[in-house]
């Protein structure tokens, strides 16, 4: 409860901070005195969420990231391993991909409006190719680093190639292929939100660009907002996800807001475990002695 409570308490004193700044006009080098305040952006997004205009794009937006993101994590991963376990692959597709991946996304935005005939399709492809690449990276990278005894080991017992996929090489490259998840959804929000900005029809992105437009300062704050409550919120869900599809892995036994006393810290790493006691049992077993 302390750490949430920490938590709550540098929101509540980062908003303090910019209603004291906004609301006393400081100029000092930065001009809060342009910004609204936190009152006034309070008031917007009430009067946002009253009206249907602000659901809609809501929707679109949610709908826009989880199509694409979707499409990357599927394409992402089946090329990542197929790049990373067969050299015909690699040798087929590794220099097109590295010439393509320094590209930006968002650089993209006239390619995908001459290429697709509606505006949905082409912001969808913008936010599939932005996460499609760092799954992608961190799936190669993460199925070259697995230990070639996993691999031996179930060669050993007869198993074949779709089983080493399915047992070896997906949950060993699974804490790798969550981290370019991660990745990948923030940069997919940094996409469709520019999308959206420069062709899209609704949207958080195009409603934020058009209170700029019409000097609407508090709509733009609301718009901002919402982008990072959505990106939080969707970040989280990967990370929770990927959290409880490896479960297998040994975690710290680090307890949060719990400091050990002077005296007994690293005492544990010293204490030998006397063989088959019950202390032994309990100790946390490596994946290697899981395989």
């Amino acid at each position: 409860m302390s750490r949430y409570a920490l938590r709550v308490t540098s929101i509540a004193a980062a908003l303090g901070l910019w209603q004291l700044l906004t609301s006393a006009n400081v100029d000092l080098w930065l001009r809060f005195s342009q910004f609204p305040t936190v009152t006034d952006v309070a008031r917007a997004f009430a009067g946002r969420l009253a009206g249907d205009d602000y659901w809609t794009d809501l929707t679109d937006s949610l709908t826009r990231i989880l199509t694409g993101f979707l499409l990357a994590a599927v394409l992402g991963v089946a090329t990542g391993v197929l790049v990373a376990r067969s050299r015909l692959a690699e040798d087929l597709l590794g220099t097109v991909l590295e010439v393509v991946r320094p590209i930006p996304a968002i650089a993209l935005v006239p390619v995908a409006i001459l290429l697709f005939p509606d505006n949905e399709q082409g912001i969808v492809f913008i936010t599939c190719t932005a996460a499609f690449f760092p799954v992608l990276v961190s799936t190669r990278h993460a199925v070259r680093a697995l230990t070639p005894v996993w691999e031996e080991a179930v060669r050993t017992m007869g198993g074949g190639r779709w089983r080493i996929l399915g047992s070896v090489v997906l949950p060993g490259a699974l804490p790798g292929i969550f981290g370019g998840l991660s990745v990948g959804i923030g940069v997919s929000w940094i996409c469709v939100i520019s999308a959206e900005m420069i062709s899209g029809q609704y949207g958080v992105g195009y409603r934020t660009w058009q209170d700029y437009t019409v000097v609407d300062y508090p709509g733009v704050f609301v718009g901002m907002v919402t982008i990072g409550v959505l990106g939080w919120l969707t970040s989280t869900a990967v990370e929770l996800a990927g959290r409880r599809l490896t479960r297998w892995l040994p975690r710290t036994s680090y307890v949060a807001g719990v400091r050990p006393p002077r005296g007994e810290r690293g005492a544990a790493a010293r204490t030998p475990v006397p063989a088959g006691s019950r202390a032994e049992e309990e100790v946390p077993k490596t994946h290697d002695q899981f395989v």
